[in-house]
C-alpha cells in the first residue's frame, strides 16, 4: 500500500491542490481558466518530455531554455522572409534537435560531464540568439502560423454539429492538442522500443549497459537530440503564441522542466521516471502558479513555493527508496 501511495503521490498532490484552489477561488474551475492553465503548461510540458529521456539516462540538460530562445529566433527570422509556415516549423525543430545533438556529442565524444556540456550550450545558444537579432524581438510573423500557439481546435478542424463537438473544439487550444499527441508517442518510445529500454538501462548502470553490448555513446547522443527536438517544438508553440522570436526570454525554463520531471517521480540518479509523471509534474507547477496568481500572491512567493515543492519531491523520492 505504501508503495502505491509513493508512486501516485504526485497525482494525489495535484488533485488535492486543485481541490484547495477551487475552494479558495471561485474562478479556478471555470472553463476559460482551466484552458488557460493548459495552454500555459504546454511549453513546460514539452520541455519536460525531452528532459525525461535525459534524466532517466542519468544526465541533465541545462540548455533547453536557451535552445528554446535560439530556435524561436531562427524560426521567426525564417518566417519573416516569407517562407511557408511548415518550413518554418521544420527549421525550428531542426535547430533544437541540432543543439541537442551537439550536447550529446560533447558528452560522449569529449567526455565532459552533462552539467558542464549543457551549461556551455546554455550560454552559447543564448549568445547566438542575441547576436543574430541584435537583442531585439523578431516580429512580423504570418497569422496562419500563430494558430499553432493561440488558436483553438475549431480553427484547424471546423465542425458545426453535433453541438457538443462544436463546443469542445471551440474551447480546446491547439497547443494542448499537440501535447496530447506528443505525450503518448513519448510514452510508447520509452516503454515499448529498444531506445526506451536502453535509456533505462544506461541510467540504471551505464557500465553494465556498455558491457551488455549497448552502444552507450550512440544512444546518449540520440537521447540529447530528442531533448533538443522537444525544445524546438516548445519554441514553435511559444513563438506562435506570442507572435515573435524573443532572444532574451525563457530564462529559468530549464529549471521548471527539471522540476516537473523530478516532481513526477523521476530519480536524478537515473533509471527511473515516466512520461505520465513528467506531465503530472508540469501540471502541478502550472496549477500552482495559476492558483497563486488567482490569490494575488507575489511572483516571488511563486518562486519560493516551487522550490519548496522540489525539495519535498526529492525527499519523498528518498523515502520511497528507503522503503
Amino acid at each position: 500500500m505504501k508503495q502505491i501511495v509513493f508512486r501516485l503521490w504526485a497525482f494525489i498532490g495535484l488533485v488535492v491542490m486543485c481541490a484547495v484552489l477551487a475552494w479558495r477561488s471561485e474562478d479556478f474551475l471555470t472553463v476559460s481558466n482551466l484552458m488557460n492553465v493548459m495552454r500555459q503548461v504546454t511549453v513546460n510540458a514539452m520541455l519536460a518530455l525531452g528532459m525525461s529521456f535525459v534524466i532517466i539516462s542519468a544526465g541533465i540538460d541545462l540548455s533547453v531554455g536557451s535552445v528554446l530562445a535560439f530556435s524561436s529566433c531562427i524560426l521567426a527570422l525564417t518566417l519573416r522572409t516569407g517562407c511557408h509556415p511548415v518550413l518554418g516549423v521544420l527549421v525550428g525543430l531542426a535547430v533544437g534537435a541540432g543543439c541537442g545533438t551537439i550536447n550529446g556529442l560533447i558528452v560522449t565524444r569529449l567526455r565532459l560531464p552533462p552539467f558542464i556540456a549543457t551549461l556551455g550550450m546554455m550560454s552559447m545558444a543564448r549568445g547566438i540568439a542575441q547576436v543574430i537579432t541584435g537583442g531585439y524581438p523578431v516580429h512580423g510573423l504570418p497569422d496562419g502560423f500563430r494558430v499553432l500557439g493561440s488558436g483553438y481546435l475549431l480553427d484547424i478542424a471546423p465542425v458545426t454539429r453535433p453541438r457538443f463537438l462544436h463546443l469542445l473544439f471551440e474551447n480546446v487550444p491547439v497547443p494542448v492538442v499537440i501535447l496530447l499527441v506528443c505525450a503518448p508517442l513519448a510514452h510508447v518510445v520509452l516503454t515499448h522500443t529498444r531506445l526506451g529500454r536502453h535509456t533505462y538501462a544506461i541510467g540504471g548502470n551505464e557500465a553494465a549497459a556498455y558491457l551488455s553490448g549497448i552502444r552507450v555513446a550512440a544512444y546518449k547522443t540520440i537521447i540529447y537530440t530528442i531533448c533538443g527536438g522537444f525544445a524546438g517544438l516548445a519554441a514553435v508553440i511559444s513563438t506562435a503564441r506570442v507572435g515573435a522570436g524573443l532572444p532574451a526570454a525563457y530564462l529559468g525554463y530549464e529549471l521548471d522542466a527539471i522540476a516537473a520531471v523530478v516532481i513526477g517521480g523521476a530519480s536524478l540518479f537515473g533509471g527511473e521516471g515516466t512520461i505520465l509523471g513528467a506531465i503530472t509534474g508540469a501540471l502541478i507547477i502550472g496549477v500552482l502558479k495559476n492558483g497563486l496568481n488567482l490569490m494575488q500572491l507575489s511572483e516571488y512567493w511563486q518562486t519560493f513555493t516551487i522550490g519548496a515543492v522540489i525539495i519535498g519531491a526529492v525527499t519523498v523520492e528518498r523515502f520511497r527508496h528507503k522503503e
